[in-house]
Order: structure tokens, then C-alpha cells, then sequence
């Protein structure tokens, strides 16, 4: 992997602004700042990393074991009842069961990553509900590279790969006549991102609505309505499961009569406690971080202190040898999990988090985020990537 300069498009902004990526300079507080060939303040397009096609087979290997891994972890959590080591109340936990059971089938997610000294990928934590930079990963990277690395490859499948899951998804549910997608209108990033998977399953077949998640209502006999008040029997919504279930409609929620991509079950694996569970069924598996519950299991050395529900990487604690360091944020009430110190690749003053997709369980693409921190967050830069193959 190599950070490699590159010239910036002339018409960048207009060229990502004309496939739906209308917040590629958003700043930490949703601001929009002046950009030039010079300026960026979320995607960046001066550099590019460049990939050799050994390192992205090993990529794509290392998340293709992870997904195995985290659908047998689901598997264990149920059959042991071990919700309770993920702060999951007993009612949402049995709604996860029945989800499980029936198979209900999930679209996508996305693991961050590391390398390791050896270059061998390990699992930060998996973005298993509601990952964004998606329209960024699929979209303007590839276009990106059309321009401007023609003669090169990327590793992304990701277009193709979402609008095949759909359509998987509308013969699976073919009694369900529309498709909803939710999300908080107030977030240009919640809308574009939802936007552009509400054109992927356009191109499925799917008869679609776009709605805003405070306007959605229940009728009174436990259906979800929309503001036309037709009932919602199928919906994506960009919002996380632990707060739709200590909503106020949670009551609503749990009669079940509306089917969710991304299904109840995916709760599980979003939630990070999920990470101490994998290292127990897979002890010294290569492409996990040692993590545990406990914090004394790790006296001496450093680890990573984070909450069992958190986003962005807020209140994340690092414990590392050169100190301590701190985000701030609102997480950390329902609990902690532990894990094993492991450095993200640096280039110069540069910190570098690897983020590989899954769609319908299988590896579909890379993005890139870099910070001038060892800490992905909001503020980290989206990075386009290449691949020179041999």
C-alpha cells in the first residue's frame, strides 16, 4: 500500500455532485466550506493509495472469514442467550431470535480495518447496521479512477453487487408491494447515502418512498404508515436498531409486521461486544484483535477502550505506549468492551482505517479513510484507492 500524489480533476466538485455526493465538503458540523484544486475537507482527490493485487486478495480473504466468523457468532449469541453481554433487553433480544430464525436476509455492512506489521488484516469492528460512505466507496471512487487511473483496477463491486442483493431481495419478498427508505432528513450525508441505495433498488425493480424517520406514524393496529398513510410492509432505514428500540415506538416495533433490511438480527453484530464473543469462539484467529470485557485483562499492555454502542469513533479510549489518547462524545452508558492495541498503518503525519464491503456475504469492495489522528472519526478524509495488478 502506498500514498501516492495525484492531480486533482478540474471540475472535481461538479463531477461528484452529479452522481449524488452533494456533501463531499461537509465539515465536523455539517457545514459546506469553499474547495479548490487545492482545498479539501472530506474527500480528497491530491492523493490516492495504490494497492498491489496480493494485498487486496488478502483483503478480500480476510473479510470474507470475518463474515463467516460473525454469522457463526449471531448463531452462538442466540443459542447461548448471551444478549444480556450485549446490554440487549430480553424483549428485543427474543425479536432478534425470531428475525434469526426465519432467516431474514441482510444486505450489506462493512468492516474497518488494520494491517498488522505482516501486512495481515485485522477486524477493528464491523459497521454491521448502518455504515455510511457508500455512495463514496461505489460511486466516485470508480469514477474517479475512470478519469483519472484508467489503465488501472479498483477493488469494487459494489454497484453491481447492491442492485443483484435487491433484486435477490424482491423475489425473497414478493408479496411486498413497496419499498421504504428512512433516514434523519436533517443529515445530507443520511440522505445522499440513502438515495443512492434507494437507486440501486430502482434498478432491482422495487417500487420505492423516501421518508423522513420523524414522519413516520403507526395506525393504531401495529402497522408503520408513511405520511400518505400506506403501511410500510418493507423498509431500509439509516438509523440504528438500539434506538429504534428504546424509541417510543418500541412497543409498535416488536409486533414484527413490517420486514427490515437490515434485518433485527444485524443488532448482534453492531454492537461491539460482539468482538470479545469472536475472540472466545476464535482464539488467536489471524484477522481478529484480542478483546475481552474486562479491562484488567489487559494490565501491562495496550488496548483500545470502547463502548459497546458508539459511532464515528466517539469515546474511544487509547492506551497505547507513547499515552493515553481521548475522544469525546455521548456513548459509554450501556457499557465498555476491551481491545488489543493495534496501530493503523501511518504515512507521514497521516493515520490510515481500511474498510472492506460485504454484500449478500460476500466481499464486494475498499475505501480508505485517513485522519491526522490514530482515531477514524467525522472528520477523517475519504480517499479514493487503485489497484495495480501484476
Amino acid at each position: 500500500m502506498e500514498r501516492i500524489a495525484q492531480a486533482p480533476r478540474a471540475d472535481w466538485p461538479a463531477r461528484l455532485e452529479s452522481i449524488g455526493f452533494h456533501f463531499h465538503s461537509l465539515d465536523e458540523d455539517n457545514i459546506a466550506q469553499p474547495v479548490d484544486q487545492h482545498t479539501f475537507v472530506y474527500w480528497r482527490e491530491d492523493i490516492a493509495y495504490r494497492f498491489s493485487e496480493a494485498e487486496v486478495e488478502s483483503i478480500y480473504s480476510a473479510a470474507l472469514e470475518l463474515n463467516r466468523c460473525c454469522l457463526a457468532a449471531v448463531d452462538y449469541v442466540i443459542d447461548h442467550d448471551l444478549f444480556y453481554r450485549l446490554g440487549i433487553s430480553s424483549t428485543f433480544a427474543q425479536w432478534i431470535r425470531t428475525s434469526w430464525e426465519r432467516d431474514d436476509p441482510t444486505l450489506y455492512g462493512r468492516f474497518d480495518l488494520t494491517l498488522d506489521a505482516n501486512g495481515t488484516p485485522k477486524m477493528y469492528e464491523f459497521n454491521a447496521d448502518t455504515p455510511t460512505s457508500i455512495i463514496e466507496a461505489s460511486l466516485a471512487q470508480w469514477f474517479w479512477k475512470e478519469d483519472v487511473r484508467p489503465a488501472d483496477d479498483q477493488f469494487n463491486s459494489l454497484h453491481e453487487s447492491l442492485v443483484a442483493r435487491w433484486g435477490f431481495l424482491r423475489r425473497h419478498y414478493a408479496d411486498r408491494q413497496c419499498l421504504h427508505f428512512a433516514c434523519m432528513f436533517d443529515s445530507q450525508e443520511d440522505v445522499c447515502n440513502v438515495e443512492y441505495l434507494m437507486d440501486t433498488a430502482i434498478q432491482a425493480g422495487w417500487a420505492v418512498k423516501l421518508i423522513d424517520m420523524k414522519d413516520i406514524g403507526v395506525d393504531g393496529r401495529g402497522n408503520f404508515v408513511d405520511l400518505e398513510g400506506s403501511t410500510i410492509e418493507l423498509m431500509f432505514k439509516l438509523f440504528p436498531w438500539e434506538w429504534m428500540a428504546t424509541s417510543a415506538y418500541a412497543k409498535d416495533l416488536f409486533n414484527d409486521r413490517c420486514r427490515w433490511a437490515e434485518p433485527p438480527w444485524k443488532a448482534v453484530l453492531s454492537n461491539k461486544g460482539i468482538l470479545p464473543i469472536l475472540w472466545e469462539m476464535f482464539p488467536d484467529h489471524p484477522n481478529l484483535l484480542e478483546a475481552s470485557f474486562y479491562e484488567a485483562h489487559f494490565s501491562r499492555r495496550p488496548y483500545a477502550k470502547k463502548p459497546l454502542l458508539s459511532r464515528e469513533g466517539a469515546n474511544v479510549t487509547l492506551v497505547t505506549p507513547d499515552g493515553r489518547i481521548e475522544t469525546g462524545g455521548e456513548y459509554g452508558r450501556e457499557g465498555f468492551i476491551y481491545q488489543a492495541w493495534s496501530p493503523t498503518p501511518r504515512f507521514g503525519d497521516r493515520f490510515v482505517t481500511l474498510g472492506a464491503w460485504i454484500v449478500d456475504d460476500a466481499p464486494a469492495g475498499l475505501c480508505v479513510r485517513e485522519q491526522s489522528g490514530p482515531i477514524a472519526t467525522n472528520t477523517s478524509n475519504f480517499v479514493p484507492h487503485y489497484l495495480v495488478r501484476t
